[in-house]
C-alpha cells in the first residue's frame, strides 16, 4: 500500500476507483505502469501548458543543472532569477515592477496579500488590513490564501484561525455587490483580490472583462490596491497572454505559478509595481519585507521557466488557445440543449459544461459517471462539483483536439 498521502482524494476513492501509477509523459498523453495511455485533458491541475516532454525545456533544466542547482536569492543573486523578473515585468502593462519568486501559488498570492498589508502600513495606514474578493474565489490553502478564497466544503475545519474576506459574487450581484462593498469598506480595506474572468476551481465561473475594468477604476477612485491571481488562467489560456489583459487593466499586484514553467518545476512569483516596492525601504525606519522562500527563484526552475517563456512567445499560443476557444464553442454548443446541461462555458482553451443536478442523488454521481466513460476511453479530468470541463495542453493539434471533444460529448451525452 503506498504511503503516499494524495490532495484532494477522498479515502473512499481508493477502494472505487482504479488509482493510475503515471510513470511518463508525451505531449498531450500520459503513460501508467501498465503502458495505458491517457490524455491530460487537464493539464495536470492547468499547468502544463506545453505538454510532457517539451525537448526545449528538459534542455533548459538539463543546461541549467549542470552549471548551478540552488542558490539562495538573500543578499545574493543568480543570472537566471535576474533574467526571468526582467522578461516578468517586461510583460506587464507598466513595467516599473519589481518581482518577489516564490514556489508555487498560493505561497505568491500569501506574499501578494502580506506586500499589500505591510504597504499600506510602510505609509502609515495600518487600518487598512482587510481583503474584498469573489464570492467561491480559490486562491491555493495556505491560511491568508483560504482567508480571500474560503470555500465551506473544503476549509470548514480551519474557521477558527481564519481572517474572512469581504465577498461578493459578480454572477449573482453584478458589479453593482463589488461596488458597495468597496464604498462602505474603502478605509478599511487593504487590496481585493480576483481570478480574472475564470474562477477555476468554483467550476470554472465566467465573468465579462468589464467587471474588471469597472473593478479597476472603483479600486483607484478609493485607494485599495488590485491583485489579480494569473495562476491558473495566465500564459496564454484565455486567448491573451493574461486574462486581465481583455479588460486592459494595469494591476497593482500580479501572481503567476503553474504555467510560468510549463509546469515542470515549481516556480511562481508575485509582481510588484515599484510605486508599492519602494515604501519597502530600510531607512529611515526599516520596512524591509522579511519574507521569504527557500527555492523561490531556484535556477533551475527559473531556467525552466526562461524557455517556457519564449516558446510562449514564438509559438504565440495564446492564438492557439483563442482558436481552441472558437472550436469548443462551435462543438459543444448543441450540449446546451440536453436536459442534463445546465450551462455551457468558454474562454479561450477551456470548456466548461455544468450537468444539472440529480434528485435523488444517484450513488454515483452524474460528473462522474462522465468521468469514469472518458477514463474507460483514456482520458483523465476531474470534475469540479458539477462541472466537467476540459482544459488541455496548448501544444494540442487540432485532430487530437477534435477526437478529444468528441469523446468528451459522448460520454456526456450516454451519462444521462
Amino acid at each position: 500500500m503506498s504511503r503516499v498521502w494524495h490532495p484532494y482524494t477522498r479515502f473512499s476513492t481508493f477502494a472505487s476507483d482504479p488509482l493510475p501509477v503515471i510513470v511518463r509523459g508525451e505531449g498531450i498523453y500520459l503513460f501508467d505502469d501498465k503502458g495505458t495511455r491517457y490524455v491530460d485533458a487537464i493539464s495536470s491541475w492547468w499547468a502544463c501548458a506545453l505538454g510532457h516532454g517539451h525537448p526545449r525545456i528538459i534542455a533548459a533544466i538539463q543546461k541549467q543543472a549542470a552549471e548551478l542547482q540552488h542558490s539562495i536569492l538573500g543578499n545574493l543573486s543568480h543570472p537566471r532569477a535576474v533574467e526571468l523578473a526582467e522578461r516578468l515585468v517586461r510583460l506587464m502593462p507598466t513595467p516599473q515592477r519589481h518581482v518577489l519568486f516564490s514556489s508555487d501559488g498560493a505561497s505568491a498570492v500569501e506574499a501578494a496579500l502580506k506586500i499589500a498589508l505591510q504597504y499600506w502600513h510602510n505609509i502609515g495606514r495600518p487600518g487598512k488590513k482587510r481583503f474584498a474578493a469573489l464570492a467561491d474565489g480559490y486562491h491555493g490553502d495556505t491560511l491568508g490564501a483560504v482567508g480571500v478564497g474560503y470555500l465551506e466544503h473544503f476549509h470548514k475545519p480551519f474557521d477558527p484561525v481564519v481572517s474572512p474576506a469581504f465577498r461578493t459574487s459578480p454572477q449573482k450581484d453584478g458589479f453593482a455587490g463589488m461596488a458597495k462593498l468597496i464604498e462602505q469598506h474603502a478605509n478599511e480595506l487593504a487590496a481585493v483580490i480576483v481570478e480574472p474572468l475564470c474562477q477555476a476551481a468554483a467550476g470554472m465561473k465566467m465573468y465579462a472583462p468589464d467587471y474588471l475594468a469597472q473593478l479597476e477604476r472603483l479600486c483607484r477612485e478609493h485607494g485599495v490596491l488590485l491583485i489579480v491571481d494569473e495562476i491558473a488562467m495566465g500564459f496564454g489560456r484565455t486567448g491573451r497572454m493574461f486574462a486581465f489583459e481583455h479588460a486592459g487593466i494595469d494591476p497593482d499586484i500580479v501572481c503567476v505559478g503553474k504555467a510560468l514553467s510549463a509546469g515542470y518545476l515549481p516556480i511562481s512569483a508575485a509582481i510588484v509595481k515599484d510605486s508599492i516596492y519602494t515604501t519597502f525601504a530600510d531607512t529611515p525606519a526599516d520596512h524591509s519585507f522579511y519574507h521569504g522562500h527557500t527555492f523561490c527563484g531556484n535556477p533551475v526552475a527559473a531556467a525552466a521557466a526562461l524557455e517556457a517563456l519564449s516558446v510562449y512567445g514564438e509559438e504565440d499560443t495564446p492564438a492557439k488557445a483563442e482558436a481552441m476557444g472558437a472550436l469548443f464553442r462551435e462543438s459543444l454548443g448543441p450540449l446546451a440543449t440536453l436536459p442534463s446541461v445546465h450551462d455551457v462555458r468558454c474562454l479561450g482553451a477551456i470548456a466548461a459544461v455544468e450537468l444539472e443536478p440529480e434528485s435523488p442523488a444517484p450513488a454515483v454521481p452524474r460528473p462522474h459517471r462522465v468521468r469514469r466513460l472518458l477514463f474507460d476511453d483514456g482520458i483523465l479530468l476531474r470534475p469540479l462539483g458539477n462541472v466537467v470541463y476540459l482544459m488541455p495542453p496548448l501544444v494540442i493539434a487540432e485532430n487530437e483536439l477534435r477526437e478529444l471533444i468528441s469523446k468528451f460529448t459522448a460520454a456526456i451525452r450516454k451519462a444521462g
